[in-house]
Order: C-alpha cells, then sequence, then structure tokens
C-alpha cells in the first residue's frame, strides 16, 4: 500500500519506510523483503514523487529531472550520475501529474540488510549520502557499465534464489562493491572541483589571518571549523574532506596549529600566559594551556623556560 503524507507546507510526500514502497508506486516488481530493484528502462511513464526515505538508496540514471529537491536545497544534477540517499532525508520532485519516462537503476535498501554486517559499521564512512554532498556523483562511462553490471547480477540473484542468509551475504558482497566505487568517484570529484588544494588552503589561511587581524576573537571566541566553512561557501564535511586530502590532517588541527603560532609569537613578545590567552579568544587560562600542550607537547611555561 503506498502512503502519502502531507507536510506542515502541504506538500504531497510519499514515504518510503520499506525499499518496495517506491517499486510499488513506479509500478516496478517487488523482488525482496528488504531490497529494491528497479530498472527505469523497463516501466511504463510514471509521476514524479517527493520522497521521506526510511532506506537507503542510490538512483543510478542516464539523466535525472531538473530542479531535483535535496533536503531544503536544489541538487546540481549532471548525466550519467547517481544520487544517494539515506534514511531520514527527503528529495525529490513533488507530484504534479505529469507522467515521465527515465533511464537507468534504483538500488533501495532497508537498513534491516545491514544489521550485524561490517558493512552497518562502514556506511557512516560514506560522506556522499550527506545532505552537505548536494551534486550528483558523476560516472566515467567504464564506471556506469561496471556499476550496472553489478546492480543487474544483484538483480539476478534475488530472482533466482529464495530469500536466506546466504543470499543476503551475497547481496552484501555487491552492495559493498558499488559503494566502494561510489566512494572513489566522490574523492575524484572532490580534487576535480578544488583542482588546486593550495588555493583553498591560502583562502583558509587567510580568512584565520583576517579573523585574528581584525580582533574577532575578542567578541566571537575562537574561529571554528563551521564559520571557515560557511566563509568559504562550503560545507563543514565537504570542507573537512578538502582540507583533509590537501594536508593529511584536519580542520581544526589547521586551526589549532594556527592558534598555537600566534601563541608562540605573543609569548615571545612578552606577554604572559593569561594575556595571550586572552588575545587569542580563550574564555580560560587554563583551556589555553591545555591546548598548547596536546599541540605542542610542553606547556607555555616551558616553552617560556626554554
Amino acid at each position: 500500500m503506498i502512503i502519502c503524507i502531507f507536510a506542515t507546507d502541504m506538500k504531497k510526500i510519499l514515504k518510503v519506510d520499506n525499499p518496495n514502497d517506491y517499486a510499488q508506486f513506479v509500478d516496478a516488481p517487488v523482488l525482496h523483503p528488504l531490497l529494491s530493484i528497479i530498472h527505469y528502462d523497463e516501466l511504463e511513464p510514471f509521476r514524479h514523487s517527493l520522497n521521506n526515505y526510511g532506506v537507503y538508496g542510490l538512483f543510478i540514471q542516464r539523466q535525472f529531472p531538473h530542479n531535483l529537491s535535496y533536503g531544503m536545497r536544489k541538487l546540481q544534477v549532471s548525466d550519467a550520475s547517481i544520487i544517494a540517499v539515506e534514511p531520514g532525508q527527503i528529495g525529490g520532485l513533488e507530484d504534479n501529474g505529469e507522467r515521465i519516462t527515465l533511464s537507468g537503476w534504483v538500488l533501495l535498501w532497508s537498513p534491516e540488510l545491514l544489521h550485524g554486517s561490517e558493512l552497518e559499521h562502514q556506511i557512516d564512512r560514506y560522506q556522499f549520502f550527506s545532505y552537505f554532498f548536494t551534486e550528483t556523483l558523476r560516472m566515467e562511462p567504464d564506471e556506469w557499465l561496471c556499476i550496472t553490471q553489478l546492480v543487474i547480477q544483484m538483480r539476478q540473484e534475488v530472482q533466482t534464489h529464495d530469500d536466506s542468509p546466504s543470499l543476503r551475504n551475497v547481496l552484501l558482497g555487491y552492495l559493498h562493491l558499488i559503494l566502494e566505487y561510489c566512494n572513489r568517484i566522490y574523492l575524484r570529484q572532490i580534487s576535480e572541483d578544488d583542482k588546486d588544494g593550495n588555493d583553498v588552503l591560502k583562502r583558509f589561511h587567510n580568512l584565520l589571518q583576517t579573523y585574528f587581524r581584525e580582533n574577532r576573537q575578542l567578541s566571537h571566541g575562537l574561529p571554528t571549523v563551521n564559520y571557515c566553512a560557511s566563509e568559504l561557501a562550503y560545507s563543514p564535511r565537504y570542507f573537512g574532506d578538502i582540507i583533509r586530502k590537501a594536508t593529511g590532517g584536519t580542520a581544526i588541527g589547521y586551526i589549532h596549529n594556527y592558534i598555537i603560532n600566534q601563541a608562540k609569537n605573543l609569548l615571545m613578545q612578552g606577554h604572559n600566559i593569561s594575556e595571550t590567552s586572552r588575545l587569542l579568544g580563550f574564555d580560560f587560562p587554563h583551556h589555553f594551556t591545555r591546548l598548547f600542550k596536546r599541540m605542542t607537547g610542553i606547556t607555555p611555561s616551558e616553552f617560556l623556560g626554554k
């Protein structure tokens, strides 16, 4: 049974609590209780839907409708690409009565399928599921062939074998391989979108310089990753990935290193520990001392005594 709910803004939303809720909506075959594999090319024209997901999913398509929403934002779509969704997200295009035809595949699976598996513990590291990643995963032609072939093989498994623990292990193996392909595309896309990582670091560094030069720390406290990401027009998670790829370290680690270098300059200029702490925006001197010790291996007092 297909259930639609009405949100507070009166938008019609399709609840996809089970992988087969969407399959039934587009009139695709139901193949497995915890997994839905849909081949758009085999379907009759169907209506748009704005979906509230209680499942994980990969929409692997040659083309996507324009103006797709993803949370509160519009999704940047590309041809021959993938949209990833996870439980708790809302995305798609509200039903306006229009019937459409699409080309490609949909792979939806219940969190229950992952229960007790290694993939259950690994799923959070696939950051392309995040709302913060608002682009489709752009596939090369060979990646399209590899990923769709894996989906075809998964469908053959569920069409020819009854559900069992053994079958579910096979499906999890295919699923893990597909997600690894997606992750490789995601990491490559970060590099392509920011071809000159040094430029990002330069803007990051300049932002920190401006922050302290204008003494914003005195009224706003220490700069945060969220603040820096917002000022540089990135989501915090995506910004963190760029910095990690460019430096091998974290964005907060870069901020802390900058702060400690400023602290050393202030201490060498004759400021005491309390003054240095206040000038850098720490709430309490012992917070400054703790960070200094963690970053350098010695206390500010030991630094001054060297």
